[in-house]
């Protein structure tokens, strides 16, 4: 009898654990869920939403406000996301609020972040389609990135052999720097140019110079001559009387 009164006991015990464990994980689930909160609806569209699932977490200012009721796909190139939320932030969020898609850290659950908008602007209202930012898809990235490193491989193969061909002489390039013989004609070319420049120069300072001697005496000339015929011509003019 007694044995059988102990073992009551321990199934009541073990029964009533049981129900407060399963009420205490509804309690958690509905908490997360938002069930026993009252909250409002929104709905925003996006062309892809990045591996994000039903019953993400939606954020505002880095809190948790709500979660994400559903996800559907309207058309080929466009999901509609459905999210419930707290009303007590329903005041914080505007009419022209904003939607993204991000990540809870670098490779973690993605998450539905929500931008409160302008201030000075209406109240979201309940059902209203909130304007949503595409994410980045990290294929994309990572197809740019391959793509980057391939062209960034191919100019450095061109830049090694390059400078193995001016190191073996080929090319007009390589030939002036590693050819000394034509080093040495380049660098008597260039003395010769100087050189000949340099006489050039002098030569056309001593023929100006002497063009301009010639031309100051011829000057000079003329003007005697010009001032003796004028010297004739006043003593013509007094001997008439003028």
């Amino acid at each position: 009898m007694k044995k059988n009164t102990s073992n009551r006991i321990r199934l009541g015990i073990f029964v009533s654990l049981g129900i407060v464990l399963f009420i205490l994980g509804v309690y958690f689930i509905g908490e997360r869920q938002q069930l026993f909160r009252s909250t409002f609806r929104l709905s925003c569209v996006f062309k892809d939403v990045a591996g994000l699932q039903s019953g993400g977490n939606v954020r505002f200012s880095g809190i948790t406000v709500g979660t994400v009721d559903n996800i559907s796909i309207v058309s080929d190139t466009t999901v509609k996301v459905e999210i419930l939320i707290d009303e007590g932030t329903r005041k914080f969020i505007k009419k022209d609020a904003v939607a993204s898609i991000g990540s809870e850290g670098l490779m973690g659950n993605k998450i539905l972040i929500l931008n409160p908008g302008t201030g000075g602007k209406m109240e979201i209202e309940n059902n209203d389609i909130v304007k949503a930012v595409q994410p980045v898809n990290m294929d994309d990235i990572l197809v740019s990135l391959k793509t980057t490193i391939d062209n960034t491989s191919h100019v450095t193969n061109n830049l090694s052999k390059i400078t193995g061909s001016i190191q073996s002489g080929k090319g007009t390039i390589g030939r002036l720097l590693m050819d000394s013989a034509l080093a040495q004609n380049f660098d008597s070319a260039i003395v010769n140019l100087k050189k000949g420049s340099r006489e050039l120069r002098n030569l056309m300072d001593s023929s100006f110079t002497q063009n301009f001697d010639s031309t100051f005496i011829n000057l000079k000339e003329g003007s005697a001559g010009i001032k003796a015929v004028m010297d004739k011509a006043k003593k013509s003019w007094l001997l008439w009387g003028f």
